[in-house]
């Protein structure tokens, strides 16, 4: 699981170095601002995840729900007002990519792009999903689809923060 990037058990991880924010200050940060501070939400959301999406699937929320600021310019999350910042979604597996169309790609048939305001209609076996989460939480969600040494590369490699909200199982 530590060689695709989706556990943090490195002690630096874990711990927190350089500035990194630990995993339970990335959790804490979510549970705060996109769950009102209510953990039972926050459970709920995954658990509506959870019984949505592909066996052999891992979850991970990137962004400013995780860090507190937004990467483009800093600001607070939810900056414009209550509900004003998304949640940014990344399933991570090969059976999701399947759900994509073709042309819902940044990379075709490794890294697609989100299912959001903009597009839709790339995964519409995934709009039922985002409804109730946006339902769930009063805010966008936007939903996509990668491989596993994509979110290695953005997490270990580039270093982009993110929270894993459900753990890909293990292959045996």
């Amino acid at each position: 699981m530590e060689e695709l990037g989706l556990s943090a058990s490195s002690e630096a991880r874990r711990h927190g170095t350089e500035g990194e924010l630990t995993e339970a200050e990335k959790r804490d940060n979510v549970i705060r601002l996109a769950f009102g501070g209510r953990e039972d939400r926050f459970r709920a959301f995954c658990d509506e995840i959870r019984a949505a999406i592909p066996e052999d699937t891992g979850v991970v929320l990137r962004g400013s729900a995780v860090t507190g600021e937004r990467w483009k310019d800093g600001r607070p999350f939810d900056a414009d007002g209550p509900g004003t910042s998304d949640l940014d979604l990344t399933l991570v597996g090969d059976k999701v990519i399947g759900l994509f169309k073709v042309t819902g790609f940044f990379v075709p048939g490794v890294h697609s792009r989100p299912v959001s305001e903009e597009d839709p209609d790339i995964a519409p076996d995934l709009v039922p999903l985002r409804q109730k989460l946006m339902a769930m939480v009063g805010r966008p969600v936007n939903i996509q689809a990668t491989r596993d040494f994509v979110m290695y590369l953005r997490g270990e490699l580039i270093g982009q923060p993110y929270l894993v909200l459900i753990e890909k199982p293990e292959r045996v």
